[in-house]
């Protein structure tokens, strides 16, 4: 052991970074980003929001982003307030908040994998013990599994994700509601995705009223197509928000962040115009590989979960060499792809025809259609 890892946290030693592979290659569909670039037009927007904060970048930022958290709220409705809502770089960051403010050391967070990856290790980043409650079969959730689980473990958190990462598959209602009975904590609704999901009222927003421990977390990244400003922000009770204030760092969002994530919100309709494109080859994707024989869950996220397949590292390689990046997520037997452009998409089931031709023994047989594939 070296000296440096000898003095670092216990907990953390032989651990590894988070990451996805980042190859130069035609088509990248593996982080479950916005395919399309920003607009012309929204980019001119942009440039005057942030223009305006140049000359006074010697002072610094509003370190509660009041504007942008009164622009966030008229964005989400429900009729929430700039006080029902906190921002942060990125859903991480608002992730790891929630965890430094009511998690810690003997504290535990209760989540259900696979799911999105980053919970475990936000969760040993602020020393909050991660329990897993797993799954139901075909990676379902029922309202009396999640109760069953809360009751069991009894934790100070609960993680729920909808649509989930990486099956793309949306919460019912009923859970969202038994996992908050149950809970003694703070219930935390992932909704990274929730602009993609079929039926936009399946979204937790509406539930926080009177719901003091309920938070619904949401993010810029996905449908805004601004993963590279990382922005990413809460809806919940304001006595909750005024608490995260207490971690928060000073002036954790810049003056230029602020105001590019303003500048999004302006141009919401057009930044959004091509979520249904998605949508579509996200279904369209769906369609082909279940034509195929294999098992693909309904989504309603930016991506979807293959399976039915015999060696997943083999497909991916085989995908690979014909110029497309998709995502092994360590699941046996599946890859997550995420849609893209009507070209991208094409890419994407191009050579995945290739792969079953020329490799068939790196596909299971088909089998009879199952719940990911009715």
């Amino acid at each position: 052991m070296s000296e440096i890892e000898n003095l670092l946290r216990e907990d953390l030693r032989g651990q590894t970074p988070y990451g996805a592979p980042q190859l130069d290659v035609p088509v990248q569909l593996n982080t479950n980003e916005n395919a399309f670039a920003i607009p012309e037009d929204v980019a001119a927007v942009l440039a005057e929001f942030i223009g305006r904060e140049l000359r006074g970048l010697n002072r610094y930022p509003d370190r509660d982003a009041v504007a942008l958290r009164r622009d966030l709220a008229a964005y989400l409705g429900h009729g929430l307030t700039a006080d029902h809502v906190w921002a942060a770089n990125g859903s991480n960051e608002i992730l790891q908040q929630l965890l430094q403010a009511f998690g810690g050391p003997g504290r535990t967070v209760l989540g259900f994998m696979p799911s999105y990856s980053m919970h475990p290790l936000l969760a040993r980043g602020t020393g909050t013990a991660f329990t897993d409650a797993g799954r139901e079969d075909g990676y379902t959730l029922s309202p009396a599994y999640v109760r069953d689980a809360i009751t069991a473990h009894d934790p100070d958190l609960v993680f729920l994700v909808s649509p989930n990462n990486p099956t793309g598959t949306a919460l019912d209602a009923e859970v969202v509601e038994a996992a908050y009975e149950a809970a003694r904590g703070i219930v935390v609704i992932d909704e990274a995705y929730a602009e993609f999901a079929r039926d936009p009222a399946s979204t937790a927003l509406g539930r926080l009223a009177g719901r003091k421990r309920l938070v619904v977390t949401r993010t810029l990244s996905k449908a805004f197509a601004f993963a590279g400003a990382r922005v990413g922000y809460l809806a919940a009770d304001p006595e909750l928000v005024e608490k995260l204030l207490l971690v928060r760092l000073p002036y954790h969002l810049s003056s230029l962040t602020q105001a590019a994530a303003r500048g999004a919100l302006a141009c919401a309709p057009q930044l959004q115009a091509e979520v249904d494109e998605l949508k579509h080859q996200r279904d369209r994707i769906v369609k082909n590989l279940r034509a195929k024989g294999l098992p693909v869950a309904d989504s309603d996220a930016n991506f979807v979960l293959v399976g039915g397949l015999a060696d997943a590292a083999a497909v991916w390689r085989a995908v690979l060499d014909r110029g497309v990046l998709i995502r092994d997520v360590g699941l046996p037997g599946r890859l997550r792809i995420t849609a893209g452009t009507e070209e991208e998409t094409t890419a994407l089931l191009d050579a995945f025809d290739a792969a079953m031709t020329d490799s068939p023994q790196h596909f299971a047989t088909p089998a009879e259609p199952n719940e990911e594939s009715k």
